[in-house]
């Protein structure tokens, strides 16, 4: 807990204003708020993509850091500096190449709103939120470094910080208050890049200021290049499966709001108002995935296999009886929240439908998520490839392209087929865990592990 809690707070937080921000949006009217949330939903693919290449490398800084290998923790950060840089160029690539597209993809006219205006306020969203992709990359390398080196309170803070600043700047940017012009989601997205730029300030200041705490970063830009070939080889075979897997199961979210889009833009503001409010209560088995990820990998680093092997269980157990808590109240709060947006009611009514499904499926999302990071503590990054984005790809998008194209299923029914895919992966989680094959030693990148 005192690794999860601070994770989970700055997620929350995070999430929380998040949810605040969406429900300023939503103010604007349906057209902005669906707009937004397309940009979000094709940005959601980026981020991932940065946490799956960091997450990827990061499960050598836990080891090392186990181990009491500063060096290798100094290799495994220029690692995560150079690959995140990398990814910010290519995001804002293809964004400027395949952008329009990409948000075409998801507008479909169902008589609850106009098609051209939500694409311009995508547009307009996504314009701005460009400035933003270098700062989120460098902000995660620090954060998940310090996280994997134990120090998670820098990170809750300097994210709690970041989503404050965002809050004020959307109500000052969105509305127009304190003299400001008013902006609509052009200010949404100004107010997001101005955070992501103070949370990069806040992290690299405090950990360059605290080299004592922090050993690793000493000479870590001086010599960007200095890191040994082994180890570059082990990261690359542990390491882009994580990265492959976050960027095709991001896709496949997208590609599952899209065939939701199928339905109407009522469809796609409804499952804009399930995806904030759920991501808020989701912290409580996403922290305790990433808990049992560092702890667990510090234990393998130092050489505990049976420990970790044993603990496995007692987390996994642990993570889903925690998030009965939180489910309960995302269940209690289903009929109140879409209320809370600028909306019709058939948009608010579907999206009461959609959060109840969600909270009642919560403890199944904790199971696959702590099965998930077990397996991904001890490297074995091509079997979580599989059971993770090979799953989406080859079971949940046919099941429900199948339903959305060729059925008259509603929205409710096409949700719950992609949630009930997920019982299956509770079953193909244990056996996973179980067999314990994930539990190895990755500390020795000159030799063969």
């Amino acid at each position: 807990m005192r690794v999860a809690i601070p994770i989970m707070i700055q997620n929350g937080i995070t999430n929380l204003v998040g949810m605040l921000d969406n429900i300023m949006v939503g103010q604007l009217g349906t057209d902005a708020m669906s707009g937004v949330a397309i940009v979000n939903q094709l940005m959601f693919i980026f981020n991932l993509c940065i946490f799956g290449a960091l997450s990827g490398i990061g499960i050598f800084t836990a080891q090392f850091y186990g181990k009491g290998d500063s060096e290798g923790v100094r290799y495994t950060v220029r690692q995560q500096i150079l690959v995140s840089v990398v990814l910010a160029i290519l995001g804002a690539v293809v964004f400027l190449g395949w952008g329009d597209m990409l948000i075409r993809l998801y507008l479909h006219s169902d008589g609850s709103g106009s098609v051209e205006a939500t694409f311009r306020h995508a547009k307009e969203y996504l314009n701005v939120m460009y400035a933003g992709f270098l700062p989120f990359a460098i902000s995660q390398v620090y954060s998940s470094t310090l996280r994997n080196t134990g120090e998670t309170m820098i990170p809750m803070e300097a994210g709690v910080a970041a989503v404050l600043i965002n809050l004020a700047g959307n109500y000052i940017l969105i509305y127009g208050h304190f003299g400001a012009p008013r902006m609509g989601v052009v200010g949404a997205a100004a107010a997001t890049v101005i955070s992501r730029f103070a949370e990069m300030a806040i992290v690299v200041v405090w950990t360059h200021a605290h080299t004592q705490r922090n050993p690793f970063i000493r000479g870590v830009y001086g010599r960007l290049f200095d890191i040994p070939a082994g180890l570059n080889r082990q990261v690359a075979v542990k390491g882009m499966p994580l990265l492959m897997n976050e960027a095709l199961w991001s896709g496949a979210q997208a590609a599952l709001t899209q065939n939701y889009s199928i339905r109407g833009l009522s469809a796609v503001a409804a499952v804009n108002i399930y995806q904030t409010i759920s991501n808020v209560f989701s912290v409580s088995f996403i922290a305790m995935g990433s808990a049992i990820a560092i702890l667990l990998g510090q234990m393998l680093g130092a050489g505990q296999i049976e420990r970790a092997r044993s603990e496995a269980h007692r987390l996994t157990a642990f993570s889903v009886v925690f998030c009965l808590a939180f489910a309960a109240v995302e269940l209690l709060l289903s009929g109140v929240y879409p209320r809370l947006y600028n909306t019709s009611e058939e948009v608010r009514s579907l999206a009461i439908g959609l959060i109840r499904i969600g909270a009642l499926f919560m403890p199944v999302y904790a199971y696959v998520n702590a099965a998930y990071f077990i397996i991904r503590s001890g490297g074995k990054t091509v079997v979580t490839f599989f059971f993770d984005s090979v799953y989406s790809w080859v079971v949940v998008i046919p099941a429900v392209f199948v339903a959305a194209h060729f059925t008259g299923l509603p929205l409710y029914a096409l949700f719950l087929i992609v949630q009930l895919t997920e019982v299956i992966k509770c079953f193909i989680g244990h056996f996973l865990v179980k067999r314990g094959a994930w539990a190895v030693n990755l500390t020795r990148y000159g030799q063969a592990v």
